[in-house]
């Protein structure tokens, strides 16, 4: 996942492509977003109140190799219905602070 520093979104929706497995994202999830109902085939995530609704599509990409070791990677839309882009912005904000790791 590419981290834009100090950005605030202009838009709406955001695309990352995000360096984790479905298993690791939905461990964190919750603490994204709250709640969400899980669609079917589990790669689409929503939550709808009040007339608004955001939705996550996720989609397995081919894994990123650093010499021998494969790392899962996941292609992650997320979408906005109903919110206003200050809101959007903090929402998104938000998500990505939850999916930061540390390095060194």
């Amino acid at each position: 996942m590419s981290w834009p520093s100090g950005r605030r979104w202009a838009v709406a929706d955001a695309s990352f492509q995000m360096t984790l497995g479905r298993a690791g994202f939905m461990r964190l999830l919750p603490a994204a977003v709250g709640p969400f109902r899980e669609g079917p085939d589990g790669m689409v995530l929503e939550h709808r109140d009040e007339g608004r609704l955001w939705r996550i599509r996720l989609a397995p990409l081919p894994p990123l190799r650093l010499g021998p070791v494969p790392m899962e990677r996941l292609q992650v839309d997320l979408t906005f219905e109903g919110y206003p882009p200050a809101e959007a912005a903090a929402f998104i904000d938000r998500f990505l602070r939850c999916y930061q790791r540390g390095g060194g």
